[in-house]
């Protein structure tokens, strides 16, 4: 084999060039181990603390016609702030999208290797995967990330997608272990989560417009960042806001960023003379 990785006769080995099976994580899990998130981490507790930076707070929640999920920008970095700006909420695929909480370097990894994951299995199907099994390849990312959150490296996504066989939005959290959990209505992770759970659990309401949705999660976002510091609440001098996306059966959607600061200027004002919201 040459430095390059062909067969020293400037071809790619053979396995590159053969018909395999759906999942880039199988063939990589083969062909390159050390490139899996948590595939070289021992588990076993590391001596001392790892200081990385740390997403904060994600809320989904199911609304007429698709599903929504939005973080706040915060990362931390025990007591600092390690960035104002980060983005926390991707697009999986089309019709699916991901919100990531826990150790931030490994989730963005995490996620681009789902994005990568669920394009090879189209390229090599011809056709989308199905909602659940979308579900269930992250979770097998998740499980396979177990020697790193030994570490305490953890990675606890929210993953929402439209489910086109049903044609209803869908939400399924998960735990350390790789266990993939459906959730009805709303749900809610990261260190802000408790508060903005109470928040969804009294603004949620069945046939919400996309619109109110939007309102609904930024409210919720706007509890968590109001009780954790771990959470980054909407910057009015820095013009930050959170990332929100909805999916729904036209793929998803990121809203913009001047229907963002309408709605969050809406939600400061009605709270001027009441911070901590309607009672």
């Amino acid at each position: 084999m040459s430095a390059a990785g062909d067969d020293g006769h400037g071809r790619l080995p053979t396995a590159y060039r053969s018909v395999g099976g759906t999942s880039f994580v199988e063939f990589l899990s083969a062909q390159a181990p050390q490139l899996i998130p948590g595939a070289a981490a021992p588990m076993t507790p590391p001596q001392g603390d790892l200081d990385s930076p740390h997403g904060t707070t994600i809320v989904a929640l199911a609304y007429d016609g698709g599903v929504l999920l939005a973080g706040d920008r915060r990362a931390i970095m025990g007591n600092l702030i390690a960035h104002r700006e980060m983005d926390k909420v991707f697009a999986a695929d089309e019709y699916s999208a991901v919100g990531i909480a826990g150790t931030a370097g490994v989730a963005l990894e995490m996620v681009t290797l789902l994005q990568v994951e669920l394009e090879h299995y189209e390229k090599i199907e011809g056709t989308l995967l199905s909602l659940e099994g979308k579900a269930n390849r992250l979770a097998t990312m998740i499980r396979g990330n177990l020697g790193n959150a030994f570490r305490g490296l953890s990675v606890l996504p929210l993953f929402v997608g439209y489910d086109l066989d049903t044609g209803t939005g869908r939400i399924f959290s998960y735990d350390v272990t790789g266990g993939c959990y459906p959730e009805a209505r709303h749900h809610s992770i990261g260190s802000g989560s408790f508060f903005s759970r109470g928040a969804l659990k009294k603004l949620w309401r069945p046939g919400m417009g996309r619109d109110q949705a939007v309102s609904v999660a930024l409210e919720a976002l706007y509890d968590a960042a109001d009780d954790d510091s771990a959470t980054g609440g909407p910057d009015l001098g820095r013009q930050l806001w959170p990332t929100c996306a909805t999916v729904s059966n036209t793929g998803v959607a990121f809203v913009a960023e001047d229907d963002l600061e309408r709605a969050v200027r809406a939600i400061v004002e009605a709270r001027r003379d009441n911070p901590g919201g309607a009672r």
